[in-house]
């Protein structure tokens, strides 16, 4: 199965990033095709995603978490098999954030023909709507908006 592997540097602590990325119900708003995330229990997540036109159901199951710094599930039902997404410090306020995801390709025809190179532009582009979503949610402590546009 092909992985595909993707990183993003946002401006935000690594922790603030881990901790919006666990709050699997908001995926919705910023995951391309994806309507719902419902939390079955502790570690298993229902999500429902329009994908190629077509209404798609599926199960994931956290199988990995280290608090801050790594989260690892896996898929049942869907072409993703697997997922994990690392976060990496940079600076006090900037971090970097790794994904890869197993992709079942023999699975794609069953699941709206999806191709490798679809589902790779899907990840950078939740990749980046996540950015812009993190970025907006989070402002450093002390940060006054009236400067926002002055260097300082």
């Amino acid at each position: 199965m092909p992985t595909i592997e993707k990183t993003i540097e946002v401006n935000v602590p690594e922790y603030k990033a881990y901790a919006q990325w666990m709050k699997f119900e908001e995926f919705p708003q910023f995951m391309e095709g994806v309507k719902e995330v419902t939390r079955l229990d502790g570690k298993r997540f229902h999500w429902k995603a329009e994908i190629a036109g077509q209404e798609k159901e599926w199960e994931t199951e956290v199988t990995e978490q280290a608090a801050d710094q790594r989260l690892a599930w896996t898929g049942r039902g869907s072409v993703i098999k697997g997922c994990v997404v690392t976060f990496h410090p940079l600076s006090s306020a900037k971090s970097k954030i790794s994904l890869q995801v197993e992709y079942d390709s023999q699975g794609s025809a069953e699941h709206g023909g999806e191709t490798l190179e679809v589902i790779t532009q899907r990840v950078q582009g939740d990749l980046e709507r996540f950015k812009a979503f993190i970025e907006k949610r989070w402002r450093p402590p002390g940060r006054d908006t009236i400067f926002d546009n002055f260097p300082m």
